[in-house]
């Protein structure tokens, strides 16, 4: 059987490495602040050394915060890795770095694919996470029983890089989606209408997405507990800026909305405050 070292254990990671050991694989997690995985010790293996994670590991999942968090580890840890391993980045993170830290990988022996996830933390917990990759074809076969442990929708979009590039084009989807929600809402709560009521119209019809079954539903209720961070949505906002060609005015709309907010530990639905509130 595989050896799996999962590094990162918050809303998204200690949900996505649960449902491996679930599916019958040896998982070992690692978090930076030890005492939030720690709770879950009987449900999975847990360690608080690093090194321990990764050491003869066969995958190695990441799931970390920022750009500069996942360089930093990964020149910590590429070092140390077991020749012939698959590391497996599933942040969102920088298609560059990507590029990067595949070509840095090659010199050790070592195949990184880059897979970040989206569906939030509701697909976390349910194991029905979209996952897109990027790397070589071969690691991705390979890790791909992986993947189906922890998603529904796993999709293949080629080169290095490639799966980060995805991952920022639906980020874009998702900022125009959450945006017209909170406007449709502002919209329906000026004129006095009820706003389950409207929802209802919305969900029953073709505006229907998964924000509005979802992030609808909290904005209404005035849920802004993060299944999704504000300050992570920003980050993937700006690094798609950062390779923006064809100017597109929405993502540039959401990127100043949500910084002006200044909300960044509530999560992203809590965009229609922008609205309620008129910043």
């Amino acid at each position: 059987m595989m050896k799996i070292g999962f590094i990162g254990g918050g809303i998204m990671g200690l949900p996505m490495a649960k449902n491996l050991t679930k599916s019958g694989f040896d998982v070992v997690l690692y978090n930076r602040t030890y005492s939030k995985i720690e709770p879950f010790k009987n449900d999975i293996k847990v360690t608080r050394d690093l090194i321990e994670a990764i050491l003869d590991k066969d995958v190695i999942f990441t799931i970390v915060g920022y750009p500069f968090e996942v360089k930093d580890l990964y020149e910590t840890i590429l070092p140390k890795c077991k020749k012939g391993a698959i590391l497996v980045d599933m942040t969102t993170s920088s298609p560059k770095l990507a590029k990067n830290l595949y070509k840095a990988a090659l010199p050790f022996g070592l195949s990184i694919l880059d897979a970040p996830v989206t569906g939030g933390d509701k697909g976390a917990i349910e194991a029905s996470l979209s996952i897109m990759v990027g790397g070589d074809l071969s690691s991705y076969e390979k890790v791909l029983p992986l993947f189906q442990s922890m998603g529904k929708t796993i999709t293949y979009m080629g080169e290095a890089g490639s799966g980060q590039m995805m991952k920022l084009a639906n980020q874009i989807t998702i900022a125009s989606n959450i945006i017209g929600i909170a406007e449709s809402l502002a919209f329906a709560k000026d004129h006095d209408l009820d706003l389950n009521k409207v929802l209802s119209v919305i969900n029953g019809g073709s505006a229907s997405s998964w924000q509005a079954l979802n992030n609808g539903v909290k904005m209404v209720k005035k849920d802004y507990k993060p299944g999704f961070y504000i300050k992570h949505f920003i980050k993937d906002l700006r690094l798609a800026l950062d390779e923006m060609k064809t100017t597109l005015p929405n993502l540039v709309h959401a990127e100043m909305l949500y910084t002006k907010l200044n909300k960044m530990d509530l999560g992203t639905q809590a965009i229609i405050e922008a609205y309620l509130n008129q910043i």
